[in-house]
């Protein structure tokens, strides 16, 4: 009886509105500045429907994020998205929608106006033909020349106009980027629910590629960038198992904090004995921990029978217990996730560094520890090499699972 009431009522928000988002591309544009409303930063969704029943699918280069609770009143049309705690509140008039961006995880700034318009399949909207190939990979430098400098790779890839890409930095990647070229200037955007990245670009060219590059990027309108790129194949990030390391050899590691079911664990439980155990610091609010959540839930269930044990410590944005757990909740749910995923009740990388007193320091989300069976250290690695980096993530996937599988036969 239960399940049928509940057929109903999706039914009636959905069959019986009589406000209805046509089925088809739309576009998608965030107004990141009052003062300039060309600061537009564009992505496209498509809108589908399984009978009655309507789903978004956001696109960015190869992503496709898959938007399911949506929901029609009058002209209102309020759609959350998936894993990241963030919304879109809008109103449905002659096939555009208009309303706000929220982002639930961020107290100030979080919200930023949003339209739509239906039948659009274009994102930045290009008119002259590109005169520069940027396809390659760069040696990056955002803030050049400030004491906030740092360095990036960016890789890219260009198709007549289209253009895909991405950063990689010592705390993780953009993930995935979309844009344009025209003339000798680059576009790009990407927005999956917690990043909202516009940049823009201008290069020298040499032989008809782009060969000195000078940017910008805006995060939302929590802040803007300067970046510099070069053409350079052998540059190198800091080696990532090198940034967060033990305090000393002799430090032993340890845990405890609450699952899902207020749950004590520790490393020190049974499930754990004589098991590789790997330890995940993240927080549901962090695309690139979302990225790792996604490969490790599938490394765990290919391992899982061979002595393998994963454990997920969340850094959430708030000490709110049922709001953490329903954010968690829904990461598993997104991903099937298998394995522990314990609340801390702490938030930031300063206080993620004195709970875990054994390691030098927490520099970014995610931080992972592999663990031999004697709960030994065998690596520590910061930030997160996602799908979006291509031949980066390939190789990154290729070592893990050799020191996983290398670890798990020494019994």
């Amino acid at each position: 009886m239960r399940k049928l009431t509940a057929i109903f009522i999706l039914f009636s928000l959905f069959g019986f509105s009589q406000t209805k988002l046509k089925s088809g591309t739309w576009r998608g544009v965030l107004t990141l500045s009052e003062k300039r409303n060309e600061l537009i930063l564009p992505f496209n969704f498509n809108v589908r429907y399984f009978h009655e029943f309507p789903s978004i699918d956001i696109l960015n280069a190869e992503e496709k994020i898959t938007v399911t609770e949506i929901m029609f009143s009058g002209d209102s049309v309020n759609f959350k998205m998936p894993v990241f705690d963030s919304e879109f509140r809008t109103v449905l008039k002659n096939d555009t929608l208009r309303g706000l961006w929220i982002n639930n995880s961020k107290k100030e700034k979080n919200k930023i106006p949003f339209e739509a318009y239906y039948n659009d399949k274009r994102r930045f909207i290009t008119v002259k033909k590109p005169e520069v190939d940027f396809t390659g990979r760069y040696e990056v430098t955002f803030n050049p020349k400030t004491p906030d400098e740092y360095k990036s790779v960016g890789v890219f890839k260009q198709s007549g106009h289209k253009i895909t890409g991405t950063f990689l930095t010592e705390t993780g990647d953009y993930r995935y980027l979309e844009g344009s070229v025209q003339n000798n200037d680059m576009s790009l955007s990407c927005f999956d629910g917690a990043h909202a990245f516009l940049f823009f670009a201008s290069s020298k060219t040499k032989k008809g590629k782009a060969d000195s590059i000078n940017g910008k990027v805006f995060y939302g309108i929590s802040g803007t960038e300067d970046w510099t790129a070069t053409r350079n194949d052998k540059f190198k990030l800091k080696d990532p198992e090198g940034i967060t390391t033990l305090k000393s050899p002799d430090e032993k590691v340890n845990f405890s904090f609450p699952n899902l079911e207020k749950q004590t664990v520790t490393l020190n439980d049974p499930k754990f004995e004589n098991k590789v155990v790997v330890i995940q610091i993240m927080g549901s609010w962090c695309p690139n921990c979302m990225d790792e959540t996604a490969y490790l839930s599938k490394v765990y269930k290919q391992f899982k029978g061979k002595g393998l044990e994963v454990v997920a410590l969340a850094y959430e944005k708030t000490d709110d217990w049922e709001k953490n757990k329903k954010n968690i909740s829904r990461l598993k749910s997104k991903y099937g996730v298998e394995y522990e995923m314990l609340i801390t009740g702490l938030t930031g990388k300063a206080k993620a560094s004195e709970s875990l007193p054994f390691l030098s320091s927490i520099s970014a989300f995610p931080t992972t520890i592999i663990l031999d069976r004697k709960h030994q250290v065998k690596s520590i690695y910061t930030g997160f090499t996602g799908p979006a980096t291509g031949k980066e993530y390939e190789l990154y996937k290729k070592k893990t699972e050799s020191l996983l599988t290398e670890l798990l036969l020494k019994k």
